[in-house]
């Protein structure tokens, strides 16, 4: 039986949901948390900025921890949380080894964001000008992500296709991995057809896949489409906008790149069409699942849309190549039963996919079957108590060695 309920998040960053998927994703988390009377620690390296959300007004404790120092010891020794999430497998790197040895009972959660050896790997032959191919998937970040998903106890999915990738390439357990996709539910009030403007194209320009994204709308989409809708308007927002970012702003071309939106949701619920030519990238993409909420449709790419469906119609469509993603983008610009039938796709999605109700309560019952069994489940991932127990030691007489080092400075 489950004594107490405490959480420690220890974050990649701050939570930015106005920014980025991956805050939103965050603060779903803490929600769920909450909601189940989780007492809840937010800690991280990361300086709190501008736009962080802030957690403290629900109840949340935030700590700021250092790398490389004894000082997260005692923290976490004081605070003896019952589970411990870490915000993508990087912070688990940095943390992990240090919480099982401090606190060896806590039930140890990943939450992966996306594969990021998926996302690299696709970068990575898009930057070769190749197809990408099942290779590219052994890389050294497959190596230590793969790793760290051993080494947790359940690590948290956004994909399914991610899940099937790790089961059959990498052979991870399925015993270790859980979908809980992002959580969305549609606007009850949005615009209508008619009363519809401009494509638009909205995301955080410090993720690389929406940088190469606009840059391909800007160089091949964009020129083709203006052809056939010269009077049409491609409005970009973004978080973050660097200045290779904004030199792609050209009104004589109606190519308007604005950045950062003060609310994401009345920016897409006011275009007509999103469009999205995603050329690599990983996970549920949140530009996507906030068009459908909006009643927007989209044309994206097999990469956009990937796992985000199952086996229902997509809202707008799915095109890989520039002449077919323009006619596309065309047809639900201009055709009213098209983009009706698109937004209704969108719709039915949400309600069949991504609605909070079809997992927390599932959610909390494996949590809770964890706690109540950790032994046995460790047990059975052998090869992850392997993988702890000597990148515990590696990193942790590493740290230690920087440790004295900083202090001789």
């Amino acid at each position: 039986m489950i004594k107490s309920k405490s959480l420690l998040i220890i974050g990649f960053v701050w939570p930015e949901p106005k920014s980025s998927a991956a805050g939103t994703r965050m603060m779903q988390l803490i929600d769920l948390f909450l909601t189940d009377g989780y007492q809840i620690t937010f800690a991280t390296t990361a300086q709190n900025i501008q736009f962080s959300e802030n957690i403290s007004i629900l109840g949340i404790a935030t700590k700021s921890i250092e790398l490389n120092s004894d000082t997260f010891d005692n923290f976490i020794k004081k605070l003896n949380p019952t589970i411990v999430l870490f915000d993508r497998f990087i912070t688990e790197e940095k943390f992990g080894w240090r919480v099982s040895e401090n606190c060896p009972n806590a039930l140890k959660i990943l939450d992966t964001e996306d594969l990021h050896s998926l996302r690299l790997a696709r970068q990575l032959a898009i930057k070769e000008n190749r197809l990408f191919n099942a290779d590219d998937l052994y890389s050294d970040i497959a190596k230590r992500e793969i790793a760290s998903i051993l080494r947790c106890d359940i690590s948290l999915m956004v994909s399914e296709f991610e899940m099937e990738l790790l089961h059959n390439q990498f052979n991870a357990s399925k015993k270790i991995i859980f979908y809980l996709p992002i959580f969305a539910k549609k606007l009850d009030v949005f615009p209508t057809f008619e009363n519809r403007n401009n494509f638009v194209f909205i995301g955080n320009f410090l993720h690389e896949p929406n940088w190469d994204c606009v840059k391909y709308l800007s160089e091949i989409i964009w020129p083709l489409l203006q052809k056939q809708l010269p009077d049409a308007k491609m409005i970009i927002y973004g978080a973050y906008c660097t200045q290779k970012v904004m030199e792609l702003h050209k009104p004589i071309q109606n190519f308007y790149v604005l950045g950062r939106a003060d609310d994401a949701f009345e920016v897409i619920k006011n275009a007509k069409v999103v469009l999205a030519p995603l050329r690599f990238g990983a996970g549920i993409k949140g530009k996507l699942l906030e068009a459908m909420q909006c009643g927007t449709p989209s044309v994206t790419t097999s990469v956009g849309a990937e796992a985000m469906t199952g086996n229902l119609f997509w809202n707008g469509f799915v095109k890989d190549k520039p002449i077919e993603f323009v006619e596309a983008a065309v047809s639900l610009f201009t055709d009213k039963n098209t983009w009706i039938q698109s937004q209704k796709n969108g719709f039915h999605i949400i309600d069949k996919r991504f609605k909070k109700e079809l997992f927390d309560e599932n959610f909390f019952i494996q949590i809770n079957s964890l706690l109540n069994n950790l032994k046995q489940h460790r047990n059975d991932n052998f090869i992850g108590a392997i993988l702890q127990h000597q990148s515990l030691n590696s990193a942790k007489y590493m740290s230690k060695w920087i440790e004295e080092k900083n202090k001789n400075v």
